[in-house]
């Protein structure tokens, strides 16, 4: 296949300590995966706190560098991208989608300015109209308009709605992939499946592949078209995301899975999702060709 992005043997170690007591964490352990350039697909990590998936998302962002190992985008290692032409070249074609909105934004700063300085920095639009129709077009794709979010100013929009936001910003470069990282773990219970249903339709109109990062084995699940479940910085499982959460083969996964408990009312579709099976009460996804993992 040809590689958007592949992943080969990667680790990153950190050291902590004083001059004297210095002592390395071994954040990432030689974690390999490829995502195909052909067939757009929400590629999922899972893993608790501390397992090393937001550490992956910072290297595949090319916020952190890795310690062994190599991390190419469509063919190109991340390493030699050095000049600042090059740099923006990339952040256009991979774009970030973080966890809490409320932090992703100055709240001194009207949201419609970051989304005209995406359009005219990234996408090359012109200042005024332009800028402005490239952004209403962003917006347009997850549910908003520009009208809506003109002059306004983070607080003044509701978490869903500047997540949604977030994603839009992410959109105008119109990128290949979109590395989220736990984009609905702030978001109200109640708009969760809209934001996920959202990326669904990303990967299936426009051809955007997502790197979905989580904790959370529901919102995996019903997603998900490939998984890798990540232990203190190790990929112990993956696969097909049905046929491992169906029937998880390692112990960690068996114990994320019978961890997960229903914060909705009985008989909601959430409720349905997050029930301890996680099987068949989920709508169903896309089906997709068999991918390993590698």
């Amino acid at each position: 296949m040809s590689a958007l992005l592949e992943l080969d043997g990667v680790t990153k170690t950190f050291s902590t300590g004083g001059l004297f007591d210095r002592t390395k964490v071994h954040a990432v352990k030689g974690v390999s995966f490829a995502l195909d350039d052909a067939i757009p697909e929400v590629f999922t990590i899972v893993g608790e706190s501390g397992s090393g998936k937001t550490t992956i998302a910072r290297m595949v962002l090319g916020n952190e560098t890795p310690t062994t190992g190599s991390i190419r985008f469509l063919g190109e290692d991340l390493t030699r991208i050095r000049s600042r032409a090059a740099r923006l070249r990339f952040m256009a074609r991979v774009q970030p989608i973080f966890q809490n909105p409320f932090e992703a934004f100055n709240p001194l700063k009207r949201v419609d300015g970051y989304l005209i300085a995406t359009a005219r920095h990234f996408a090359g639009a012109r200042r005024g109209a332009p800028a402005q129709a490239a952004a209403d077009a962003a917006l347009r794709k997850v549910g908003l308009s520009f009208e809506e979010v003109t002059r306004r100013f983070p607080h003044e929009l509701s978490g869903g709605q500047l997540q949604r936001v977030a994603i839009a910003r992410a959109l105008i470069p119109q990128p290949a992939l979109l590395v989220a990282d736990e984009p609905v773990s702030m978001v109200d219970a109640s708009l969760r499946m809209s934001i996920v249903n959202l990326f669904k339709t990303l990967r299936d109109e426009l051809g955007v592949s997502i790197i979905y990062i989580t904790h959370d084995l529901a919102t995996a699940y019903y997603i998900s078209d490939r998984i890798i479940v990540m232990e203190r910085g190790a990929v112990v499982e993956g696969g097909d995301a049905r046929s491992v959460l169906d029937d998880p083969q390692h112990p960690y996964t068996r114990r994320l899975k019978a961890s997960v408990l229903s914060a909705e009312p009985p008989g909601s579709a959430g409720a349905r999702l997050a029930g301890p099976s996680l099987e068949s009460q989920a709508p169903e996804a896309r089906p997709t060709p068999s991918r390993g993992t590698t």
